[in-house]
């Protein structure tokens, strides 16, 4: 849908306003932009803490690997001297290994930091890492896709290649069918779960650049007879196959650490940045050549995370050029503050409890939010400006109709589902926590002004652009649910949405 409405309107952000109503016209555009900026702000810090691991591969001994460094806790453990089949379970054992003094330690620091009300100040460190990475994001980025659509032919094809050389590496290590059967095994009873469904719908929101106006920033520079029919088949296909062979990547090492630790693989396996920064480190360090399995595994990081924040960016700062014209003249300076701010904001990320800040940021600025805009979306193409509309202008910029499956699915299926991925993620809502620590309570108060800042951008705007047109109310009303190209109609009496065909029709 975003693929189609994109090149039919051929805006970044205002094809939003020209095919839905004041429900889906800029206000959704507008959320879609604060979302794609609030998630910057913590996503470069992961590139940021890549970047740190990258440079420091380069020694001939990894300085996660012994428990003889200045950051090192007395309880530090060696992985390598001491016995862990003791232990009942493997977080037990990450909170003194090594890898997991140097991430929480030696790399940010958390130990002098008693909490989010107690961050410190930024570390240099990763404060320089930062540096290059929004250097490098706005060298990218400043000329919009004739730098970025060069850069990414490095960035989307060198994790390929990576992935493939630690796939082959995975495999071949003890263990690894353990954690490969693990990961082919099903439980059907888990999707009775709803937060499954919601991790699921969010991860999809991610990993396709769904919601966060990457598809609609890029493929609006397609030409109108593209075919985005067959752009969305190929990229969803080749999405979920990455994604499936990463999974082997990922369970094979596990069941390696699994095997290593004599523990169960749920016990290694982990949610968040432990799964990159402890677990994957402290594998590799037990591998020949492990400096230079490091520098691949970070290459890997670094070129995938620059390649999606690049998304990220492009759509915000695409998105604000369409709207406001006369940032067109200035698009280097436009970006360079883009890029800045977003520097600024993220240094409260690498300070000494900055992974409090990034753990509420991951937490609260695109969960919710994200579902919802989509939704929003949904609702204004497949309702108020209509399926049956949208499928004549699909027909007329490919030649081919879409089926009735695909209109079932905009009608129907998709503002259903998520509708009620919407409604269950606030219903079960679990406030945010990073290993013991729980976030005080203002801290939650200020997740959710963040998650509801984004969402509001719909009522608020539709709110304002309501008083502000002329007419009595039923002439409001009219125009607020007429899409911008069928403005004229209205003057005749012909509105589409007055009429229950129009809301019947498939």
């Amino acid at each position: 849908m975003e693929l189609g409405v994109s090149a039919v309107r051929g805006g970044r952000k205002k094809h939003l306003a020209d095919s839905g109503s004041l429900l889906s016209s800029p206000g959704v555009g507008f959320t879609v932009i604060l979302i794609s900026f609030y998630v910057g702000f913590y996503y470069n810090v992961i590139i940021a803490w890549a970047l740190h691991y990258f440079f420091s591969s380069f020694t001939m001994e990894l300085p996660w690997i012994h428990c003889n460094n200045t950051w090192n806790s007395p309880n530090c453990s060696d992985a390598h001297t001491s016995n862990s089949s003791d232990s009942t379970s493997l977080n037990d054992t990450f909170g003194t290994t090594p890898a997991a003094e140097y991430f929480e330690r030696g790399v940010l620091h958390l130990h002098q930091s008693s909490g989010i009300d107690n961050l410190g100040p930024p570390r240099w460190q990763l404060t320089a890492c930062l540096v290059l990475v929004i250097v490098l994001l706005y060298f990218s980025l400043w000329k919009g896709v004739k730098t970025s659509g060069k850069v990414v032919w490095i960035t989307a094809t060198m994790p390929y290649v990576v992935l493939t050389a630690l796939l082959l590496r995975g495999v071949t290590l003890p263990g690894a069918i353990d954690g490969i059967r693990a990961y082919l095994s099903v439980d059907f009873y888990r999707l009775c779960e709803a937060s499954v469904w919601i991790d699921a719908a969010t991860q999809v929101c991610f990993s396709l650049g769904i919601g966060f106006g990457v598809l609609i920033a890029f493929s609006s520079y397609n030409k109108f007879t593209n075919n985005c029919y067959r752009d969305a088949i190929i990229t969803t296909s080749i999405n979920s196959l990455t994604s499936f062979s990463s999974g082997f990547v990922v369970f094979s090492f596990l069941g390696y650490m699994a095997q290593k630790h004599s523990v169960p693989i749920g016990d290694v396996a982990t949610d968040g940045p432990g799964l990159i920064f402890i677990i994957y480190p402290e594998a590799i360090a037990t591998l020949p050549l492990s400096s230079a399995w490091a520098v691949v595994f970070f290459v890997m990081l670094l070129t995938l995370g620059i390649d999606s924040s690049m998304g990220g960016m492009e759509s915000v700062i695409t998105g604000l050029i369409d709207e406001f014209q006369l940032l067109h003249r200035h698009r280097e300076l436009f970006t360079l503050g883009i890029v800045l701010a977003t520097f600024l904001l993220s240094l409260l990320c690498v300070t000494n409890g900055g992974i409090y800040v990034f753990t509420l940021l991951d937490h609260f600025a695109a969960g919710t939010s994200i579902l919802f805009g989509v939704l929003i979306e949904a609702i204004g193409v497949a309702w108020f400006y209509g399926v049956q509309q949208f499928s004549d202008d699909i027909k007329q910029m490919t030649g081919q109709r879409p089926s009735l499956y695909w209109r079932l699915c905009w009608k129907l299926v998709s503002p259903c589902f998520l509708l009620f991925v919407v409604v269950v993620s606030v219903v079960t809502f679990r406030a945010p926590h990073y290993g013991t620590y729980i976030f005080p309570d203002w801290a939650n108060a200020l997740g959710w002004a963040i998650a509801t800042s984004s969402m509001a951008m719909v009522p608020i705007y539709a709110t304002y652009k309501f008083c502000s047109l002329p007419g009595s109310f039923r002439e409001k009303l009219t125009y607020a649910i007429t899409p911008e190209r069928d403005r004229q109609l209205v003057g005749r009496g012909e509105v589409r949405q007055f009429t229950l065909r129009h809301w019947l029709l498939v």
